[in-house]
């Protein structure tokens, strides 16, 4: 298991892989769900695959292509700084990571 903490403004989000699944929680409202209970910004998804632009369907198939990359990734490590490098380009601040028994650490 690995998760790691991000921060955007005052809102800090938990990231947590576990026996490849992947899971998100809200460390203010302590609320836990999977990548499909995330609100996602059309506009943010566009920019990343453009073919979604007049696709009604545009959050379920981004969600699927989401699913289908990450799964792709053998390393829990792997995943975690891929979704590091996504939300650090949408403007969340990483602040640390920790492996299951080891101490935090830093990103690097």
């Amino acid at each position: 298991m690995i998760l790691a903490v991000f921060r955007l403004g005052g809102e800090e989000v938990e990231v947590i892989i576990k026996e490849g699944n992947l899971f998100f929680r809200d460390l203010s409202t302590g609320s836990m769900t999977t990548i499909e209970g995330l609100r996602l910004n059309k506009s943010g998804v566009i920019k990343q695959f453009p073919d979604l632009d007049n696709n009604e369907s545009w959050k379920k198939e981004a969600i699927e292509r989401f699913k289908i990359h990450i799964n792709k990734m053998k390393k829990e490590k792997d995943k975690i700084n891929y979704i590091r490098e996504e939300l650090e380009m949408h403007g969340y601040e990483p602040l640390f990571m920790q492996r299951a028994g080891f101490r935090p650490e830093r990103f690097t």
